[in-house]
């Protein structure tokens, strides 16, 4: 009898769950820049993820053993993806600004609806394109500032691909009670890859000083172990163009935080591109509602 109410809960709480992530993942944005310039970017990556992983599997030792032999597989390739997009993301942006980096990156809201059709034959409504127009138009406006195609360019491109393939794959791969286990096995994989590409930098590192361990452990338990669970969790109850609406809020907090903890400028055009992209979530969330009612009424 309660199972429709539980239902719409959890329809409910998915997409304000991944709000929270992209808040979370925003505010990190000034901790990174800080520590990234005090130790190489792999090395740091590496004790992230590690740490997130480790905490999580002493939580709950037996989630991944637990785990059935598909789920180990998908989340294996999830893994790869997750840490194919960190490290292309990395060396792009060795090799061009922060700014068309994150425009760039962005561009998994535009990949995601194309690969999901591609990969899985999902339809595409109206609706969705229409939000990935205005989430596109709102991240152009809060990051773009020139632009030229080079090498760093499309390693970014490939990093936005990386992420749109991992929150396509999460849509049907993962499931509630699956959830914990995958994310402990998809962040063991991205800190793997990690250790594995340190020598790139120099080999793996130590973290040089407290702050920096702090900002690790920070970024381990908040960014990283509690908002990937919440993101596969909530990918459970959405589809995968609609989470790539939501986490396009990333770079909306990145502005607020930067804003009042960085010192950046809060500009006419940020606050504008800021606007778009809570405008493309609505345009996503209440368009397939709307249609429900018009069809059912």
């Amino acid at each position: 009898m309660s199972s429709p109410s539980w239902a719409r809960n959890h329809h409910t709480l998915a997409p304000l769950s991944l709000v929270g992530v992209t808040a979370v993942w925003g505010g990190t944005f000034v901790v990174v820049q800080d520590s990234v310039e005090q130790m190489p970017v792999l090395p740091f990556l590496f004790w992230r993820f590690a740490l997130a992983a480790v905490v999580l599997a002493l939580v709950r030792p037996v989630a991944v053993r637990s785990l059935t032999r598909d789920k180990r597989r998908h989340a294996v390739i999830l893994g790869l993806l997750l840490g194919a997009g960190y490290i292309f993301q990395t060396f792009g942006l060795l090799y061009t600004s922060a700014t068309i980096s994150g425009f760039i990156t962005g561009m998994f809201v535009v990949f995601t609806p194309l690969i999901a059709w591609l990969v899985l034959r999902q339809p595409v409504a109206p609706t969705v394109w229409l939000g990935v127009a205005l989430a596109t138009l709102g991240l152009g406006l809060i990051s773009l500032n020139g632009f030229s195609i080079g090498f760093g360019e499309l390693l970014t491109l490939g990093c936005a691909a990386m992420f749109a393939s991992h929150i396509v794959g999460l849509g049907p791969w993962s499931t509630a009670s699956d959830a914990y286990g995958m994310t402990v096995l998809q962040l063991s994989v991205v800190a793997l890859m990690c250790l594995v590409t340190s020598p790139l930098q120099g080999g793996l590192t130590l973290p040089p000083n407290s702050r920096v361990w702090a900002a690790i452990v920070f970024l381990a338990l908040v960014a990283t172990a509690l908002a990937f669970l919440a993101q596969t969790w909530a990918q459970t109850y959405m589809s995968a163009p609609r989470a790539a609406i939501v986490l396009t809020l990333e770079p909306v907090f990145a502005g607020i935080f930067g804003f009042t903890l960085g010192g950046d400028t809060l500009t006419a055009r940020i606050v504008a591109g800021g606007l778009c992209i809570v405008a493309a979530m609505y345009v996503v969330e209440l368009g397939p509602r709307m249609r429900q009612r018009t069809t059912t009424g």
